[in-house]
């Protein structure tokens, strides 16, 4: 072989060499771990929402009639984080209607959480459930399995009925609270009913 092409070849090979060697120091940063600013912008953008609305009223319908509906002065959408969920930081109004669309159930709170994958309301704080009957449930923490359409808490319950205050922990009920339960029931406060008032007429001062 000449001594041209020798040299020849081993330009080639040196070149080769350089770009596989420039090619690598350009890989190896672009693999390197993300830097803690990085990971904190990523942790940031999972917490701003993907929408918000204001002052919202939506109505949740099947098969044409109306469901549920709620009333909020806040909602936002998550859909950046690991579980998909919408908050309503300042507060929820929930109504539940059975099939002839009337009001059955409804239930507030001063904040709350949808999870979504798991069709799930998280309802937290000042928690306050009234069934057809006008009992009164409260507590500060339950849960409204949509799926299952029952409602459940462990915490500390209170239920206010015409006749008795029935307080404990823990509680399990339908979503219209026709059929409810506490599990460990601490009190039972009998309530007599306020005798009625005679009217009369006013009298001048």
């Amino acid at each position: 072989m000449s001594s041209e092409r020798k040299n020849k070849l081993h330009l080639i090979s040196t070149v080769a060499g350089s770009i596989l060697l420039l090619a690598t120091v350009l890989f190896f940063p672009s693999c390197a771990p993300n830097k803690p600013e990085e990971i904190k912008e990523l942790t940031n953008r999972e917490e701003l929402p993907t929408i918000t609305y204001r002052d919202l009223h939506s109505t949740i319908t099947d098969s044409g009639k109306i469901r549920y509906r709620f009333t909020t002065p806040v909602m936002q959408q998550f859909d950046q984080r690991k579980e998909a969920t919408v908050e309503f930081p300042e507060g929820l109004h929930l109504y539940v209607y059975n099939s002839l669309e009337e009001i059955d159930a409804q239930i507030k709170c001063k904040q709350a959480t949808y999870h979504q994958t798991k069709d799930l309301w998280e309802l937290r704080k000042d928690v306050e459930a009234v069934n057809l009957d006008g009992e009164v449930i409260n507590t500060e923490l339950m849960y409204w399995d949509m799926s299952a359409k029952t409602l459940y808490s462990d915490q500390f319950i209170k239920i206010s009925t015409d006749t008795e205050i029935i307080t404990g922990t823990g509680f399990e009920s339908d979503e219209r609270m026709e059929n409810y339960k506490i599990k460990n029931i601490s009190g039972i406060l009998q309530v007599e009913e306020a005798p009625a008032s005679s009217a009369s007429e006013p009298t001048a001062p």
